[in-house]
């Protein structure tokens, strides 16, 4: 299954905003981010199955804004393929860093750091202070982003 799984980089209009809305709720903010960045897709038999919006936010400096695999596809190692597949191209881009933000102390916390993330910082509040309605995952509101790091080493 996994073979057949092929990663693309394609147009950020083309980035299906159904996945994108799974990691973050907010259309309007992903559509900020969106124009400024690269959008890769892993598809599986023609079909868009995952999604990951890179940004560069500062010289040698991105950050993954948005990485998310549709539920039906979930736990089959696409979300990690993708994720790889943009580390991997981020750092052939001559980047110095990769960051990515989660308010998931879970599952989440644990997939990036597989992947070679390493916890940076926190920032008290920022889903309290940056979305208008509460988002909550297991039934719990986030409030506070882990701001996580891959440093790319010369």
């Amino acid at each position: 299954m996994m073979d057949s799984v092929h990663i693309i980089e394609t147009a950020p209009s083309e980035a299906p905003m159904d996945l994108l809305l799974q990691a973050d709720p907010s259309e309007s903010k992903i559509k900020v981010y969106l124009n400024r960045s690269r959008c890769f897709i892993a598809a599986l038999n023609g079909e868009s199955v995952g999604a990951c919006i890179v940004q560069p936010i500062a010289p040698g400096v991105h950050e993954l804004m948005n990485i998310s695999v549709a539920p039906s596809h979930q736990k089959m190692g696409i979300g990690g393929k993708l994720l790889r597949h943009v580390i991997e191209s981020i750092r052939d881009a001559k980047a110095e860093r990769l960051e990515v933000g989660t308010g998931t102390f879970g599952y989440q916390l644990a997939f990036y750091q597989r992947e070679g993330f390493r916890v940076d910082s926190i920032d008290k509040d920022f889903f309290l202070l940056n979305y208008e309605e509460p988002i909550y995952e297991d039934g719990i509101q986030l409030k506070d982003m882990l701001r996580l790091a891959i440093t790319f080493t010369k």
